[in-house]
Parts: structure tokens; C-alpha cells; sequence
């Protein structure tokens, strides 16, 4: 089979130029509604589909892969995350799974760092106050925030959005920390002159901010759960623009309304598109609506890696952005 002769079916919109490039190459259905697709359109697609490009919302589990036609050898994921896809079924049944990693790595951690940079200055409680009428004059002891310099960062999970964070905030004067898997090289960690942390535990209780940075999975579930949200310091800052399973936004909630902790800034949650409502509302608690990414040229990018990744796979090739299970 050629590569214009594939089936692609698209559940969501792309940018117009990686739209457009697709109907060039292949036979592609696109989603012009937008409307995210429901159970089962989502079988159907896998039911007719030589290649299905999904994003990170669609829910490609296990008994769906069990629908799908004989066809089906491609998901041609449309994200760097994979936590929405049942992996290691797909690749059980010989179907190829990719990933577009990599170039959403400088949006994130520009996103992340004007959190970081926000939450303890009180920006969002400044705009409100001004917006609401309530700003009278400058005064000496009104609406003091947080000296970022000199403070201690702890980084969960040091890949490439970590290690980006990590870069922008030694510019701001920012001491690095980090847990993760292992240490990264040494050549990174004298870059960024980073403290390894292999207790977690120990981290989180000596950190003035955390960023939350690396993948939901099985083991990351909940890994800011309440006994860990409690060992931090009552002015703590916590920042997540990584997967809103990582806490437990109910303990989250807790501690913040409680004052146990010093604010939040938040870009994912846990049940999106639901917050929870005891987010909602929090003069020291910014949330944001899953937008960390959101920047033109990454999510062109990411539309070329589709592209290429769905390409390369169609010339009889292994395409760049291949997604191998541990186990397998």
C-alpha cells in the first residue's frame, strides 16, 4: 500500500497548514467540527482507519483496540503523552504507536516559569484587585509576595521540560534541586548546578517552590499525595504543568484552604475538563486551562512529526517517534 493510498482519520482539528498537508499525502478525514469524538465514533475510526491520529484527550484503551479492523496499523499519536493510549495492547496486535516529543519542550517551561514567576509575586491577586476598583496607592506593607532569588526549586522528573525549567530559573537566581529516576550526566548537572534528591520525601520538605514535570503513569499517580503535600513548608509554592494526576487535588485543596502551604500554580488537573471546585476561587491559586503548549509554531511542529512519523512508518521504514513499552 502506498502512502496516498492510506486511510488517516483525525479526531480533533490541526492547524490549517498540517491539515492541509495531510489531504496532500493521504486519503485524511478530518474532524471539521472539532467536536471531540464520542465512544463510538472513536470505533468506527479504528474500524476503517489504516492510521488514527488521536490526541491526548481521546481514551484509546484496550477494548477499543479490540474493535479495530485488520487495517489498523498506525496510531499516530498527536502529542509528546501517551497516558490516554493503551500502548502495549496496540503493539501486541502488530499496530505501530507514535509520539510527537520534543518540540513542545520551550512553550512548557516558558509556561512553567511564568507561574513560578507569578504564584509567589501575587500577580493574578494583583490584576483582580485592580480590576475590582480596590487598588487606592501604593503603601509599604501591601501586597507583599515572594523573593524568588536565593529560594530552592525542586523539579519532579528532570527530562527535557525539566532540565528547560531548570535553565530559565538559574536566571532568575533560583537554587536547582530535583528528584527523578536516576541523576541525569554530569555534565547537565554542572551546567545547572543541580542537587540530586533520591528521597522525594526529603526534597519536598526543604523546597520554597516545586515543579511538578514528569509523565502520569502507574507510578506517578497521586505521587503528591496528602502525606506528602503535609511534609512541605507552610510557604511552599507548587507549580504543575505535567499531567493534573500527579497530586491529589483534593489534598492540594485541603492544604491551600487550610493554609498549610503558600499557593499554587496550576495548568493541568486531574479530571479535565472538570476542576475541582475548591481550586476555584483561591486568592493564592492560578489556574490555567491546559494551555502550556499552546503556541502556533509547536503545534505545527507536532503536526510535522505526525506527518513525518506517519510517512516514514508508510515507506516501509521505523519511523522517528516510535513508542516502545518497557515490558515489551
Amino acid at each position: 500500500m502506498t502512502a496516498k493510498r492510506l486511510k488517516v482519520i483525525v479526531t480533533r482539528r490541526l492547524p490549517d497548514p498540517v491539515e492541509i498537508r495531510l489531504k496532500e499525502l493521504f486519503d485524511t478525514e478530518l474532524n471539521e467540527t472539532d467536536v471531540p469524538f464520542t465512544r463510538e465514533q472513536m470505533v468506527d475510526a479504528v474500524q476503517r482507519a489504516d492510521v488514527l491520529v488521536p490526541t491526548v484527550t481521546d481514551v484509546v484503551d484496550a477494548e477499543l483496540l479490540a474493535e479495530a479492523g485488520p487495517q489498523l496499523r498506525h496510531i499516530a499519536q498527536f502529542g509528546a503523552g501517551i497516558d490516554n493510549l493503551a500502548a502495549e495492547d496496540a503493539m501486541k496486535r502488530g499496530i505501530t504507536v507514535t509520539n510527537t516529543p520534543g518540540v513542545l519542550t520551550d512553550d512548557t517551561a516558558d509556561v512553567t516559569m511564568a507561574l513560578i514567576l507569578a504564584v509567589p509575586r501575587r500577580l493574578h491577586e494583583g490584576i483582580q484587585l485592580l480590576e475590582a476598583g480596590k487598588f487606592d496607592g501604593w503603601a509599604p506593607t501591601w501586597m507583599l509576595g515572594r523573593r524568588l532569588s536565593g529560594k530552592r526549586l525542586g523539579i519532579i522528573g528532570m527530562g527535557r521540560i525539566g532540565q528547560a525549567v531548570a535553565r530559565r530559573a538559574r536566571a532568575f537566581g533560583l537554587q536547582i534541586h530535583y528528584h527523578n529516576r536516576k541523576p541525569v550526566n554530569r555534565q547537565i548537572t554542572e551546567e545547572l548546578q543541580a542537587t540530586y534528591w533520591e528521597s522525594l520525601d526529603q526534597m519536598l520538605a526543604r523546597m520554597d517552590i516545586i515543579s511538578v514535570n514528569c509523565p502520569h503513569t502507574p507510578a506517578t499517580f497521586h505521587l503528591l499525595n496528602a502525606r506528602r503535600i503535609d511534609l512541605l513548608k507552610p510557604d511552599t509554592f507548587i507549580v504543575n504543568t505535567a499531567r493534573g494526576e500527579v497530586i491529589d487535588e483534593a489534598a492540594l485543596a485541603r492544604a491551600l484552604r487550610a493554609g498549610k502551604i503558600g499557593g499554587a500554580g496550576l495548568d493541568v488537573f486531574e479530571r479535565e475538563p472538570i476542576v475541582n471546585p475548591e481550586l476555584v476561587g483561591l486568592p493564592n491559586v492560578i489556574l490555567l486551562p491546559h494551555m502550556g503548549s499552546a503556541t502556533v509554531e509547536g503545534r505545527v511542529e507536532m503536526g510535522e512529526k505526525v506527518i513525518i512519523n506517519i510517512k516514514t512508518l508508510a515507506d516501509g521504514h521505523k519511523p522517528p517517534d516510535r513508542v516502545i513499552p518497557a515490558i515489551l
